[in-house]
């Protein structure tokens, strides 16, 4: 087959043409192979709490539970020091015998409150059992519902103990 010169002409720009389409295919393989650099974000980090918080629960109206409860709220104060600590001592059901007037546990509760250990009686269960604020220690906290202050409480983050 003869080639004459416009043909031979034609391939040559066709050829030129089909290079120059895959140099720019070339160099956009290069461009896609290279990683792209990521633009570091600026997130800061949400600050850690300021201090400890700690929440136990006192259901039992076992008073060997209302003193292990004290106990393990003191010392977690003097493990961490009262300032760098909250402590909440939650009480429900027939836990609530704690901190009422008669009880044998009484001046160790208000010593722990004294101290700057919030401890708290579910409202709910002193209707239940017919009881009034004047029924309990006067250094008692009151909450609408122990089980709920205890949800309250490990929802915002603090640990949970019930001895």
């Amino acid at each position: 087959m003869k080639l004459n010169k416009i043909s031979l002409y034609s391939l040559l720009v066709a050829s030129a043409l089909a290079f120059s389409g895959m140099s720019h295919i070339a160099q956009a393989d290069d461009a896609a192979a290279k990683p792209v650099k990521a633009k570091k974000a600026k997130h800061k980090a949400a600050p850690a709490p300021t201090k400890e918080r700690v929440v136990f629960q006192v259901s039992d109206g076992d008073a060997k539970k209302w003193n292990l409860a004290l106990n393990n709220a003191k010392n977690v104060q003097e493990i961490f020091g009262k300032d760098k600590v909250d402590v909440e001592i939650v009480t429900y059901g027939p836990g609530i015998g704690m901190l009422k007037l008669e009880s044998e546990v009484a001046p160790r509760v208000d010593e722990a409150v004294n101290n700057g250990i919030n401890i708290v009686v579910c409202e709910n269960t002193m209707k239940a059992q017919k009881l009034t604020k004047a029924d309990m220690l006067p250094t008692a906290g009151f909450v609408p519902g122990g089980v709920v202050e205890l949800m309250k409480r490990q929802k915002e983050g603090w640990a949970y103990i019930r001895p």
